[in-house]
């Protein structure tokens, strides 16, 4: 038998680092993080245990990486979603569905982004990974779409804001309604209310 060509090899890799990352976010949506461990994550992705140290430093990164994935795909799928937006109003609209993908993402997963979100507030912080460059790539593009004349500016400001917003929306005890907090986000960028996926209710009242 013939040794596997280097681009089969990369194919190989590829797929089993998206079995883990596909199965750490199953088993900490069911299970929460400590209950979780590499070795059930390896079971889970039909992986040998020690390729999840080979990809990831330790569970933290790998729930990192697998939520950004999570975030990129389920905005990715939003961003793309049929109708495609055309037309001078068509960045008004891909952001509106980028605010709805990320506060509904919060509000089917919530024990998953309450997990990832403490992790980011712990002392290592921040993970830079692969699926979260892409997750930036998506949000960045569709800033341009908009029309940011400073998309440097102005990425950071905008997942700072869906990020305190996803923080309201899962805080323990005192939660914010999602149709308010889309209302303030969406009078932030000058967003009509009818763009990308309202919630039921409707809006909320004026204040």
């Amino acid at each position: 038998m013939s040794p596997r060509s280097a681009s089969v090899n990369e194919e190989l890799r590829r797929r089993s680092r998206e079995r883990l990352l596909q199965a750490t976010v199953e088993l900490v949506a069911e299970r929460g993080y400590e209950a979780t461990t590499l070795g059930d994550i390896a079971d889970r992705a039909g992986a040998a245990r020690g390729l999840v140290s080979y990809y990831f430093p330790g569970k933290r990164q790998l729930l990192q990486s697998a939520v950004h994935r999570l975030m990129h795909r389920t905005l990715q799928a939003a961003l793309e979603r049929e109708p495609r937006p055309t037309g001078e109003d068509a960045g008004r609209e891909l952001l509106a569905r980028a605010v709805d993908a990320v506060l509904g993402l919060a509000r089917e997963q919530p024990r998953l982004i309450r997990t990832h979100m403490a992790g980011i507030l712990q002392a290592e912080g921040f993970v830079q990974c692969p699926e979260q460059q892409r997750l930036a790539e998506l949000l960045r593009d569709t800033l341009v779409r908009y029309g940011s004349q400073d998309v440097e500016q102005d990425y950071p400001m905008l997942r700072a804001l869906l990020m305190g917003a996803v923080f309201a929306e899962l805080l323990p005890g005192a939660p914010m309604p999602l149709a308010r907090l889309r209302a303030e986000l969406f009078q932030r960028y000058g967003l009509d209310w009818e763009l990308g996926v309202p919630p039921a209710g409707g809006r909320p009242a004026e204040r």
